[in-house]
């Protein structure tokens, strides 16, 4: 060490070596808080020995060595409302939504499906830079979305374009921010798909996974402080989930009970990694309880599923002021981006299944065929039309 730095930490050495004989107050607190320690030591144990004492646990003791395995019970079950044919289960469970809502709602899934077709091939054709289809996912968008308040506040991901279309975001807008041209309301800084609507309390998309997250549960901390009959929903993927903003936002969330929705979407796929490869508990609904969160799974292709669990999820938020986790399971019908190509990790017949099978639009369309509510023929109008719209 040369003698430049000696001096320099001298006189912190000095300081030192001084404060063993100044501190007389310091060695008086330190007998006084012996003798308190004591004194608590003397107190009275709990008579009920066989639950334990210790901060942050309400277990009960054992004396019994034994390791919880994850694989003893049969996962958290998913709540639907209708079968695959679109017939509804248990009476009892039908929203009662009227005609005109339902059909409102199959026309903003199926006008969604419309909007990914053009915008896809917008992109193949050089039109646009990049693209993010919601195939397979129209039901977990409009079943959450309709069951929300206009003035709730929503942070998105990137596949919750249907939320917006329901909320009254007009079609010129999602094209004007798709191609970043002078009317987008993002005055072009934005990468395609990465909307945002101040009238609409939609949050700016960011591309960075789960950074959302711990805005909502911030977001929803102040709605809560300042006494709004309000909520915020936080949307997420199955991949985001294993961010550490996730593990933050819940946390944030359970210990100051928060009043957000935490909506995940588990889709199959966190782009070309599956599920098994991205966990291995019981999906995302698992994490909740640990965090202390109120869960439920959802049939994510089930939309009236969605709707009655959001609705519910809104009412334990609003007026308990407590966060929920939903964990809605779908399947990703379309690839993940235009920069990605599912063929290479998945089969063309597992996609087939999903698609032809269990798709939201197909279940909700059996239903009101069902009801008489819709026909081939309105079907046809209704698809000349949409196409019109853009």
């Amino acid at each position: 060490m040369s003698l430049r730095g000696f001096l320099r930490i001298s006189p912190h050495l000095r300081q030192f070596r001084c404060m063993r004989s100044v501190p007389t107050n310091i060695r008086h607190n330190a007998r006084l808080l012996s003798a308190t320690s004591a004194l608590r030591s003397d107190m009275a144990i709990p008579s009920d020995d066989d639950k334990s004492q210790f901060p942050g646990s309400k277990s009960t003791f054992t004396e019994k060595l034994e390791f919880l395995q994850p694989d003893l019970y049969d996962g958290i079950p998913v709540y639907r409302v209708m079968d695959r044919n679109g017939d509804v289960i248990v009476p009892s469970q039908d929203p009662g939504l009227d005609q005109e809502t339902i059909v409102k709602m199959y026309k903003t899934m199926t006008l969604l499906n419309t909007v990914d077709k053009i915008l896809y091939e917008s992109q193949r054709q050089g039109r646009i830079s990049f693209y993010m289809t919601n195939y397979g996912e129209e039901g977990t968008h409009i079943g959450s979305a309709a069951a929300l308040d206009a003035r709730d506040i929503v942070f998105g991901q990137y596949r919750e374009a249907g939320v917006l279309l329901w909320r009254g975001f007009r079609l010129d807008e999602a094209m004007n921010q798709c191609y970043g041209n002078v009317k987008d309301l993002g005055k072009g800084k934005q990468m395609p798909v990465h909307y945002g609507s101040k009238d609409l309390n939609f949050y700016t998309i960011s591309s960075p996974l789960a950074t959302q997250m711990p805005h909502a549960s911030g977001a929803a901390y102040a709605i809560k402080r300042a006494g709004l009959d309000i909520c915020v929903i936080c949307y997420f993927g199955e991949g985001a989930a294993s961010e550490g903003d996730a593990h933050a936002a819940f946390n944030f969330a359970a210990t100051l009970d928060a009043p957000v929705i935490f909506f995940c979407r588990n889709n199959g796929y966190a782009i070309s990694t599956p599920t098994k490869e991205q966990y291995r508990g019981d999906g995302i609904a698992i994490r909740g309880p640990a965090y202390g969160i109120t869960t439920i799974r959802v049939d994510g292709n089930d939309v009236f599923a969605v709707y009655n669990v959001v609705k519910a999820a809104r009412r334990l938020a609003v007026e308990e002021s407590k966060p929920v986790l939903i964990e809605a399971m779908t399947y990703r019908v379309g690839h993940h981006s235009t920069s990605d190509d599912s063929s290479a990790y998945r089969s063309v017949d597992e996609v087939r299944y999903w698609d032809k099978e269990d798709h939201p639009i197909g279940r909700l369309r059996r239903y009101m065929i069902n009801k008489d509510y819709w026909d081939e023929d309105k079907e046809k109008t209704w698809m000349q039309e949409s196409r019109r719209n853009e």
